[in-house]
């Protein structure tokens, strides 16, 4: 039946299960990985036989997360997982890169795995324990697999490294690092970092390498009770190795003097002539030239690598350690906020950047929760770059993965949202490509932001390095072409500040390399990364001091969180009454932060005075400009500060008697007017007597602060009764008896 099984450990302070024989029985390989309340199902299937003919590895890696793993419905119409989101594109290809080294030289077979997170506990993220359980699974597959891997997380905060920092500590800390690898040495690096040292990055490596061991020890004895046979490995027959030997002899020559050729369109067609010749020569032999492809790969491949290890110099001149010739430009698109053209060599990236408001975030709806991500950074490659024609589509995984490796390096130097609230996209189209273009992107985007008016922290640089190891010695090589990174046995990728990494990646072509070629790689990066710097100042030295003429100017205010309301209005009537009367764009917040984005600074302004106004409390003694909303036998109603109103007593429209309020205003008038006061219930009052009406200025000590007798002398109704009561008195006393008249007289 099923050989089930169950191994535990405890690692960074959680613990670790890998379990299989239970789900997933018909795959080659299937392991249930758990770590805290985060579990993954990992399966590993291969085809017994190769296609004919095929010349490639046809490995292919699926991450997946489910809604279900964190107890959600998906968004969207259908109501179901769709296409893969950026995050599973870019785990999917972390699997894939410390794995992919591990099988055996020539294997041809299709080999899928797929990795589905089935809980999510929002503390240990699923790539992690998907890449140990994938390990696991291919381990117990009996697939040709020189493993198995681990993986760990490496956090630094407070100058110490975390194993395996929660998601929140992760973020809050100086460093988020994936290191992979094996038993031997490390296979891959993924990190972000605030400007850490070479030094504290690679301690990092090394202390995530140390830490993974016991996982590693964890798969073996999982293995020890629960693997299958391994598959049979077909060895080299006599007419591969005949093969062999006569390519070597017919197109080693031809091929070492194409790669004299230094410009790499020229030199690609001198190559393609050899191997032409070559398979020519070798089918006039009667020999079977099916794997004569891969037979000559590996030609090239050793011709390269030794010519470099022998005599010190590359395929285009260069030495092992200086970089290609750099163009940096800026401001090359006159409607673009800003723009750069950064050329290195024969790789050149167009960067643009936009600057946009609050309602341009993107939206994510991640298993963790919905977020919204204010800098955006797409990668294009387009077939021209590499003088190819080819078709035009979504971005692959390729794009997406050089886009997140960009958008990591410079994400550590943007300025906090606050204190520059717009929402940032670059675009890099690379227009050629002859090495990293990754990092050409991160040279391009860094221009390009600070182009813009984006106050960067400083200035971010990338260079790619790649290293020539065989037994005979190795050599390290800084900015390397994309043969080097084709046929080299590495591709290390360092950004970063003259102060310090923001961004370090790296793959392993051979099943590992020493920490001493890694500080050699590093420190060989920074000396390029610091020239590249000084040739990008040529063209910027920093952020401009105002973002474009073009760009939305965005002003910051805040309003008390009760008055959110008022500025909305009901359905959002207020405020859009706002925006059309403006033009401008609003972003209301919860906490009371209101960004107002208008290209035009009185248009800003405007809205500005609008919401204040609205916000704002009458003050007693204060002047302001209002309309006559309402006339009244008794006075008139005028809206002022928004949605306020007050009224003006009609013994308060004028100096002097007035008969009727619509003699001095009518409903729509504009006029100034003076708080003088509030009622019991708490309504404004208003005076116009006292205020200049054509100025604005207060009169009120020329005029009086009451209402003169002589202007409306009508009193109030208890002040006329008392008055008359007094008056009929006064006139008509009761007369004494003495003083009565004579009867009949």
């Amino acid at each position: 039946m099923f050989n089930y099984f169950r191994k535990e450990i405890e690692w960074g302070g959680r613990t670790l299960t890998l379990e299989t024989g239970k789900i997933a029985r018909q795959a080659d390989g299937a392991v249930l990985a758990r770590y805290g309340d985060t579990i993954v199902l990992c399966t590993a299937v291969g085809v017994k036989t190769a296609k004919p003919g095929q010349d490639f590895f046809p490995l292919t890696v699926n991450y997946q997360e489910k809604a279900f793993a964190a107890g959600k419905i998906p968004g969207g119409f259908f109501k179901r997982e769709g296409r893969p989101s950026e995050a599973e594109v870019l785990k999917s290809r972390l699997i894939d890169r410390p794995i992919r080294p591990l099988f055996p030289e020539g294997f041809r077979n299709e080999v899928q795995i797929v990795a589905t997170v089935l809980s999510h506990d929002m503390e240990n993220d699923p790539d992690i324990v998907a890449m140990i359980g994938c390990s696991a699974a291919l381990t117990l597959s009996g697939i040709p697999f020189f493993g198995p891997i681990a993986a760990a997380h490496v956090g630094y905060a407070n100058g110490e490294y975390v194993l395996n920092p929660t998601m929140a500590d992760a973020k809050a800390g100086d460093l988020e690092l994936v290191v992979a690898g094996t038993i031997e040495g490390v296979l891959m690096v993924e990190s972000e970092a605030n400007e850490l040292s070479e030094e504290i990055m690679l301690g990092a490596v090394a202390f995530g390498h140390t830490a993974f061991q016991p996982v590693i020890q964890a798969i073996i004895e999982l293995a020890e009770h629960a693997a299958k046979e391994p598959w049979a490995l077909t060895e080299k027959s006599e007419a591969e190795l005949a093969l062999k030997a006569r390519a070597d002899a017919v197109a080693r020559a031809p091929l070492a003097e194409a790669y004299q050729e230094r410009e790499k369109q020229a030199r690609y067609s001198k190559v393609g002539a050899a191997k032409k010749a070559a398979i020519a020569a070798l089918t006039a032999e009667g020999l079977d030239v099916a794997k004569a492809g891969a037979i000559l790969h590996d030609l090239e491949a050793d011709v390269v690598r030794n010519a470099i290890l022998d005599t010190g110099m590359r395929i285009d001149g260069r030495d092992t350690r200086t970089v290609r010739p750099i163009v940096a430009e800026v401001g090359i698109l006159p409607r673009a906020h800003g723009s750069a053209l950064f050329t290195r060599g024969e790789t050149q990236a167009f960067c643009v950047a936009t600057l946009g408001t609050g309602s341009d975030e993107q939206i994510i709806d991640a298993l963790e929760g919905e977020y919204r991500e204010h800098f955006m950074l797409h990668y294009n490659f387009p077939p021209y770059s590499v003088g190819e024609a080819g078709r035009m589509g979504s971005p692959g995984r390729r794009e997406v993965g050089h886009g997140k490796l960009a958008w990591r390096a410079v994400h550590p130097l943007l300025p906090a949202k606050d204190k520059f609230p717009y929402t940032l996209r670059v675009v890099s189209e690379i227009t050629e490509s002859n090495g990293s273009s990754s990092m050409a992107t991160v040279c391009g985007t860094s221009l390009a932001l600070m182009d813009a008016g984006v106050p960067l922290t400083r200035p971010v640089a990338g260079i790619a390095m790649g290293l020539i190891k065989e037994e005979k010695g190795f050599a390290v090589l800084s900015d390397i072409l994309g043969d080097e990174d084709h046929l080299g046995d590495m591709d290390f990728k360092v950004a970063g500040t003259e102060k310090g990494v923001t961004s370090l990646q790296m793959d392993i072509k051979i099943t590992s390399i020493t920490f001493d070629i890694m500080k050699i790689a590093l420190d060989q990066a920074k000396d390029g990364r610091i020239h590249i710097l000084g040739e990008m100042s040529k063209a910027l030295t920093g952020a401009r001091g105002d973002v474009a003429q073009t760009a939305p100017r965005i002003t910051v205010i805040t309003v008390p969180k009760d008055k959110i309301r008022e500025v909305i209005g009901t359905g959002g009537k207020v405020i859009r009454e706002i925006v059309e009367q403006t033009g401008c764009k609003i972003d209301i917040g919860d906490d009371g932060t209101i960004k107002i984005a208008a290209t035009d600074i009185a248009q800003a302004q405007a809205a500005i005075d609008k919401i204040r106004g609205i916000v704002a409390e009458p003050e007693i003694g204060v002047i302001y400009t209002g309309k006559v909303v309402k006339t009244a036998e008794f006075g008139a109603f005028v809206n002022f500060l928004g949605a306020k109103d007050g009224l003006v007593h009609i013994s308060e429209l004028q100096q002097g008697r007035v008969n009727k309020t619509s003699d001095v205003v009518k409903e729509g008038d504009m006029v100034k007017v003076k708080v003088i006061g509030f009622d019991d219930r708490g309504k404004v009052k208003l005076s116009m007597r006292l205020v200049d009406q054509a100025t604005g200025a207060d009169i009120t000590e020329q005029v009086g602060a009451k209402p003169a007798r002589g202007g409306d002398d009508r009193p109030e109704r208890g002040e006329r009764f008392n008055r008359d009561r007094g008056e009929r008195r006064e006139r008509s006393p009761m007369p004494s008896d003495a003083e009565q008249p004579p009867v009949g007289d």
